[in-house]
């Protein structure tokens, strides 16, 4: 059986804003076709984590390297899934163009997008299962409709990692299940980090748990105890298993 590739490698980093240290030694390795999930208290550093791979902020000591190469070298690579929505909801744009526009950085620089542009975001809208709204407008979608445009708009570059931060957050609960479905589907060949609110929803579908409180302990799901999250959240928590039919 052959060894799985590091995507993302964290050794020793620390980061800070205006002086106050958000993450703190953080180490952590996430191999190819895992599922992680990243949890922990509001303002605990998950979301300063993903912009950290990103590429899109520098920690202030320790090493980043994503598919052995700087985050900003690998960005082409990486997909990525805000918490909201980042287009203006009145705004008279279709489905197919906000798909498009993940396709900016690999579409010419000057003129319309290409056949093959068009063919990718058509790919990635059935992927995400929204293939039939390709034509409507953006704003007038519900809520977890336009989650999945924005998987499709991450999709269409064609990314070997997915990074999702709280993708789920305003969405209710038969909805958020579809969406887990989903990417439990991508999952077979996208390695995924996903941040969330809901440790327990999420434990069903991923491989490890990364519990950020400024510091770092990451577990197979099977390990996560109520004292590990505890210690995460420096608090007691209760954590409902969700049970979801397959």
């Amino acid at each position: 059986m052959s060894q799985k590739k590091a995507v993302v490698e964290i050794a020793q980093v620390d980061f800070a804003y205006d002086g106050n240290l958000v993450l703190e030694n953080i180490t952590l390795t996430v191999e190819e076709r895992d599922f992680l999930g990243v949890v922990g208290p509001n303002g605990s550093g998950k979301t300063t984590l993903l912009e950290i791979i990103l590429g899109l902020i520098h920690p202030l000591s320790g090493k980043v390297r994503v598919f052995g190469r700087t985050p900003k070298w690998s960005r082409h690579l990486i997909g990525y899934i805000p918490q909201h929505a980042d287009l203006d909801a009145s705004f008279p744009i279709s489905v197919m163009d906000v798909v498009l526009i993940g396709r900016l950085g690999k579409a010419p620089m000057l003129g319309r997008y290409r056949k093959s542009d068009r063919q990718a975001a058509e790919e990635a809208m059935r992927a995400a299962e929204i293939y039939d709204l390709r034509n409507r407008r953006f704003g007038a979608l519900s809520g977890g409709q336009k989650q999945r445009v924005l998987m499709a708009r991450a999709l269409v570059g064609q990314p070997e990692l997915l990074l999702l931060d709280e993708p789920t957050a305003s969405i209710d609960g038969r909805v958020e299940q579809d969406i887990y479905e989903l990417l439990k589907k991508l999952n077979e060949t996208v390695t995924i980090v996903l941040v969330s609110h809901d440790l327990g929803f999420i434990s069903t579908y991923v491989n490890r748990v990364a519990c950020v409180n400024r510091r770092l302990v990451c577990n197979p799901t099977e390990h996560i105890t109520g004292d590990v999250i505890e210690a995460c959240y420096s608090g007691p928590v209760h954590m409902l298993k969700h049970k979801c039919e397959l």
